[in-house]
């Protein structure tokens, strides 16, 4: 099993023009497990080298859900580029997770 980064690990270094991407979790449960995995396996495939992955645990910090009104967990946060868009979910569909980041347009 693919372990999480530690709290507030970042899977690349911090640049101006990459995606900064936060996921909210609650501890090592299956479901936060899986959201890392999917949400790296999008960036992977869509933002090679372009993207930062924040992982907060808030088992760990609980008071840092405020900050992004944290209501539901997981969540990933896409804090840039702006605007700053929510996801609610495991990120198992590939789909929906590329139009809430807007990576790829909503089919009419």
């Amino acid at each position: 099993m693919t372990e999480m980064p530690d709290d507030q690990d970042e899977l690349s270094g911090g640049d101006a023009s990459k995606w900064n991407l936060r996921l909210y979790v609650a501890g090592q449960t299956p479901k936060s497990i899986a959201a890392f995995s999917n949400l790296k396996r999008v960036c992977e495939e869509h933002l090679p080298g372009k993207y930062d992955i924040e992982v907060i645990d808030l088992m760990k910090n609980p008071q840092l859900a405020e900050g992004d009104q944290i209501v539901a967990i997981p969540t990933l946060v896409r804090k840039l580029p702006e605007p700053v868009r929510r996801i609610i979910g495991d990120l198992s569909n590939t789909e929906r997770v590329l139009v809430g980041l807007q990576l790829r347009p909503l089919k009419t």
